[in-house]
Order: structure tokens, then C-alpha cells, then sequence
């Protein structure tokens, strides 16, 4: 497998010779940087066979795929440095490996790891039983602290007690689905906590509590139409159960009411979030350098509080409390290791996308702008929220910032409505696949861990065509 997909890059080198004659120029530090705008579609090749992989491998050869999909993430990972090598030479093929492992992949792995091991300490235990109203409610609870406590925490901390209150149901897929939709996305849409586009937007010099006053109508429209759908789609699989066991039937060695086991994982929780918000205001004006790779001291800080953080919990949290709350390793390294296949193959979208209108996906950003100069909302919308689906909704957010201007207070003011498209369909959108945001991911692996069939890729897309789209319409017409 691994020699055919070495030699899939080797080929994808050779067509992208014959088609495009690519020159670069070296000469001085900058050299080190790659030009987007020298890069055809082609170099998107390894990226979109990774997707391809994380699509079609599940339903083709899902055995096959369990025991070997990091193999594969490195194979196409391979199949885009070794092109690399052969056009840009080492220096620029370890500068990007670099700047996107240690400043992209390390953090956002860590920041996973530290949330996933902490909330995972937390048991809440009690009679519930996941009828429509205790679902709902769930769904509700979760899409509201994710903004404070991040998408990735609230997902983590809900998802475990949700599959266990409905473990008992045939029908709970559409559970597990509208808990990505909601908890897992769109829930995290009123702070800087809540997702990495509007952190991002955060440390470019937008205010704390923009998004509080600025999204919150859109998310408040979107979450009420989900969660109003949901309650009669859930109601109507409630039905088809047949004869239901009382709550003393299913849970009879759970206690009456709410008791939370692993408590003090709620405090390390919160400090994560503090951990995150210091590395945004704390500025010492200090960089290690790894080969021009500038690492900054406050995001070395944060990393090591992370940790740290994580292994506290590890150690002072009851392991059959875990292990009774389900919790197992295998979700984060399923999101390692695919996650570090995706992020070394997308650096060639990315960069297309920097260039701007001289990179070879210049039309998608000629498209927001209008030919009097003005921007147009409604494709800023729609075009951060597609890329989103399938990219990194961080950089992409971060792509059409800087097109709409880049100036903080001037998006803040006479262009706000553009700042909020670009910020609701970053992080609404990336709803739309497993891959638009990390938690998606997760979920899915723990939810079939407890033998939830959850659906494929492809499958999840059909989900969310039918329900997202529709409302994401009527986000344009309401408030674009």
C-alpha cells in the first residue's frame, strides 16, 4: 500500500511537471516561504485522496481501514513532501513540514488531548432516560456551553452521558448527528473559546465580545430551527421503539437525580480555557526559532499548562470511574494521526488560497468582491463556509479576513456584516463534514465505540445537505 501510494506522488510529480513548468527563486530568507501563486491544482491531489480515503476506505474495506488508516494519512502525507523535494528542495519542504507542525498540528493536538483526557474524567451519572424532551434538553445544555467552554470540551464532557441515556434505542443515530451539528459546531459561535476561526479573529485585534452580540441572532435562528426539528424527528423514532423499560429497568444501579463523578476535572477544565485565553493576552514579545519557524513563549506556556493539565487529571481521577464512563484512547489517536495526514497535504490549498487573485484559485476570491469594490456578503458566507467544510476552518477564516481588508476595527464597523459572514460560515459550516471541525471526528469514534452505527462519510454529508443547508438559506436571506 505504502509503495503504490509513494509511487501515486511520484506520478502526481510528473503530471504536475508536464502541465506546469513551476520555477522558484531562490535566494534570501523569504525563499523559504512557498509561493502560492507558482502552484496549479494539481499539488491539491494528495489532499483531496485523503479525503477520498477518509470517505470511501470505511465502507470499502472497513476492517482493512481500522487497523492501518494512520499508514495511509503518512502514505498521502508522502505523496505530496516527496514532489516537494524534487521542485522546492529541501529548505522550503522542511520549512512548511515545520511551520505547519509546530505552529498548526502540535497545538491543535494538545489542545484535543488536554480536553478530551480531562472532560473524559468526568462521569455524570443519574436515571436518565433519552427520551425527546431529555435529548432535547441535552442538545440545548450542550449548544450553550460550547461557547465558554469550547466546542471540543462541551463535546466531550455531553456525549458520553447522551449515548448512555440512549443506549437502550434502536433509532439513535440522529442523535449522535444533531449533537455534532449543535454541541460540536454551532454552539461554539459567541466567544473566542468557543471556536479556532473566531480565536484566531481575537488575536488579530477583534474584540472579546463581538461575536457575543454579533452572532448571536444567527445562532440563536439556526439552534432553534435544529433543535425544534429534532425534537420531532426524535419523537417520531421514540414512537417506533415498541414497548419502553421504565428508568429503575435501565438504570437500576444508578443513583436518583444528577451526581457528577470526577468533579475536580470541571475545575481543570477551566483551566484550559484560562490556559488558552492567556496565550491571546499574555504577549512577551518572546520567540524561539526553529529553522524561521517562530515558536512565541506564551504558546510554549500554554502547551506545557495543557499537558500538565491532562496528566493531573489522568492521575487524580478514579480509573473505574473512567473506565465505566467509557473512556478509551482510541478516538484522539484516530484524530492524530488522520489529522496530521490532513494538515501536511492541505499546506498546498492554503497556500493557493493566500495568493489571493494571482493563485491558481483566484476566482473563488475575485468572487467576493464586487466589481465597484464593494464586498459581497452573501459569497463571503458561502465560500468560507464551503472551504471550511473540507479545509481548515482556522486558516480559511484567517484567508478571508485578510481579503475583506484585515483592519479589525473597520471590520468591527462600517463592514461588520462582512466580518459575520465570514465568521458564521466558518464555524457554522464546519458542520457540514466529519473533517469541518475536529470534535466531529471524536464524536463519531466514541459514538461507534458504543455501537452506534454512525453513517459515512458521504452518508454524514447526506445529513447534513438535508437539514444544514436549508437553514443556512435562510441565514442568507435573513442576514446577508
Amino acid at each position: 500500500m505504502l509503495r503504490g501510494m509513494l509511487r501515486l506522488g511520484l506520478l502526481t510529480a510528473i503530471l504536475v511537471v508536464g502541465i506546469n513548468d513551476l520555477a522558484f527563486a531562490a535566494g534570501g530568507p523569504a525563499s523559504y516561504k512557498l509561493d502560492g501563486s507558482q502552484l496549479n491544482l494539481y499539488w491539491v491531489i494528495p489532499f483531496a485522496g485523503m479525503l477520498l480515503s477518509i470517505a470511501v476506505f470505511p465502507l470499502v474495506a472497513g476492517d482493512f481501514w481500522h487497523h492501518n488508516f494512520g499508514k495511509i494519512a503518512l502514505g498521502w502525507a508522502a505523496t505530496l513532501i516527496i514532489p516537494f523535494l524534487i521542485f522546492f528542495g529541501y529548505q522550503v519542504t522542511l520549512y512548511e513540514i515545520l511551520h505547519v507542525v509546530l505552529l498548526e498540528y502540535i497545538p491543535f493536538i494538545i489542545l484535543l488531548f488536554s480536553l478530551f483526557t480531562v472532560a473524559g474524567g468526568v462521569r455524570l451519572r443519574g436515571k436518565l432516560r433519552g427520551t425527546p424532551l431529555v435529548n432535547t434538553a441535552i442538545l440545548a445544555f450542550g449548544t450553550l456551553i460550547a461557547s465558554w467552554m469550547g466546542t471540543t470540551g462541551a463535546a466531550m464532557l455531553l456525549i458520553r452521558p447522551l449515548l448512555r441515556a440512549n443506549e437502550w434505542r434502536t433509532h439513535r443515530v440522529h442523535v449522535v448527528v444533531f449533537f455534532i451539528f449543535l454541541v460540536a459546531n454551532i454552539g461554539g459561535s459567541l466567544t473566542p473559546l468557543g471556536d479556532p476561526p473566531l480565536f484566531l479573529g481575537f488575536l488579530k485585534g477583534v474584540s472579546f465580545f463581538w461575536a457575543t452580540q454579533e452572532m448571536f441572532l444567527p445562532m440563536l435562528f439556526v439552534s432553534t430551527i435544529l433543535l425544534a426539528v429534532f425534537f420531532l424527528l426524535d419523537s417520531y423514532y421514540y414512537k417506533k421503539e415498541g414497548d419502553l423499560p421504565s428508568v429503575d429497568e435501565l438504570h437500576s444501579d444508578e443513583p436518583d437525580g444528577i451526581k457528577i463523578e470526577g468533579g475536580q476535572n470541571i475545575i481543570f477544565l477551566a483551566g484550559v480555557v484560562g490556559a488558552v485565553l492567556l496565550s491571546g493576552f499574555w504577549k512577551p514579545g518572546i520567540s524561539f526559532e526553529i529553522y524561521h519557524t517562530h515558536v512565541e513563549l506564551q504558546n510554549v506556556v500554554r502547551d506545557v499548562i495543557l499537558l500538565s493539565l491532562a496528566a493531573i487529571s489522568w492521575k487524580f481521577t478514579d480509573i473505574h470511574s473512567r473506565i465505566a464512563n467509557g473512556f478509551s484512547w482510541f478516538p484522539i489517536q484516530e484524530v492524530a494521526k488522520l489529522f496530521i495526514g490532513i494538515f501536511i497535504t492541505i499546506v498546498p490549498a492554503i497556500a493557493i488560497l493566500k495568493a489571493g487573485s494571482d493563485g491558481a484559485l483566484g476566482f473563488v476570491i475575485n468572487a467576493v468582491t464586487s466589481d465597484s469594490g464593494e464586498p459581497v456578503n452573501v459569497m463571503y458566507f458561502w465560500l468560507t463556509g464551503i472551504l471550511s467544510s473540507f479545509l481548515d476552518n482556522a486558516p480559511t477564516y484567517l484567508v478571508f479576513f485578510n481579503t475583506a481588508g484585515g483592519d479589525p476595527v473597520e471590520l468591527m464597523g462600517p463592514l461588520t456584516n462582512t466580518l459575520l459572514a465570514i465568521s458564521v460560515g466558518a464555524v457554522f459550516m464546519g458542520a457540514n463534514t466529519y473533517i469541518g471541525n475536529a470534535p466531529n471526528f471524536m464524536v463519531r469514534s466514541i459514538a461507534e465505540e458504543r455501537g452506534v452505527a454512525m453513517p459515512s462519510f458521504f452518508g454524514y454529508m447526506g445529513w447534513s445537505f438535508i437539514i444544514l443547508i436549508p437553514c443556512f438559506v435562510l441565514v442568507t436571506f435573513v442576514f446577508f
